[in-house]
């Protein structure tokens, strides 16, 4: 079995850049489909602090979860 037909086979693979998740990976298999949103919740001492993450699709399976800029309106 060649390396590409291994990939096509095995489980999409979601890596998460910036933000609290930076470096994380995520792997989902193929039939699960995977939500163009992710929000992480960071709960401590303090208020807690909402981080929204975007799917920008790849190619071949899987993705990137990009940390969504904060929007002005909401900043403090």
């Amino acid at each position: 079995m060649s390396e590409d037909q291994a990939l096509a086979d095995g489980p999409d693979v979601y890596w998460f850049v910036g933000g609290p998740l930076d470096g994380r990976v995520d792997t989902r298999e193929p039939s699960d489909p995977a939500p163009g949103t992710v929000r992480y919740v960071h709960l401590h001492e303090g208020p807690k602090i909402v981080h929204h993450y975007d799917l920008h699709e790849v190619a071949g399976h899987g993705g990137e979860y990009r940390l969504r800029e904060p929007d002005p309106d909401e900043a403090g």
